[in-house]
């Protein structure tokens, strides 16, 4: 009987379910933000509340963290990822697009916001959370921004 070449890979932490919410510009860049004493940029978003559907979450959390108001609401999909902030963790995200009707700026715990063009090599790719550098942006990557 051959022998397994890897063990399993299996956390002892649960995942972290979260929501997160994919806003682009005319230009197809992603609506980025880093949160106060972390390097990495991710998407808006954040852990539902008790009862709150996905859509509900991802809105509450890009008004909370970025004064922002976003329409047409929608489900692109659920993925597994690294935590991009919380070494050895996963993310069990549910991934929202949204269109930007107005934005304030950082709120909360948010320290900064960028608008990434994941065409531009300039940003190290250490420097954006795992789920939107290789999932999200992949998956709308021909998808003309709204």
């Amino acid at each position: 009987m051959p022998e397994p070449t890897t063990p399993p890979v299996s956390s002892p932490e649960p995942p972290i379910r979260v929501v997160a919410v994919a806003v682009r510009d005319a230009d197809g860049r992603f609506l980025t933000v880093r949160k106060r004493g972390t390097t990495a940029f991710m998407q808006p978003g954040g852990k539902p509340e008790p009862g709150e559907t996905p859509e509900q979450t991802g809105v509450r959390e890009i008004r909370e963290e970025l004064g922002a108001e976003v329409a047409d609401v929608a489900r692109l999909g659920e993925w597994t990822a690294p935590a991009a902030n919380e070494h050895g963790r996963t993310i069990e995200a549910v991934v929202l697009t949204a269109r930007l009707v107005s934005l304030t700026g950082p709120q909360a715990e948010i320290e900064e916001l960028m608008w990434w063009d994941p065409a531009d090599a300039s940003v190290p790719a250490d420097r954006i959370a795992p789920l939107l550098r290789d999932v999200v942006a992949p998956t709308l990557a021909d998808v003309p921004p709204s």
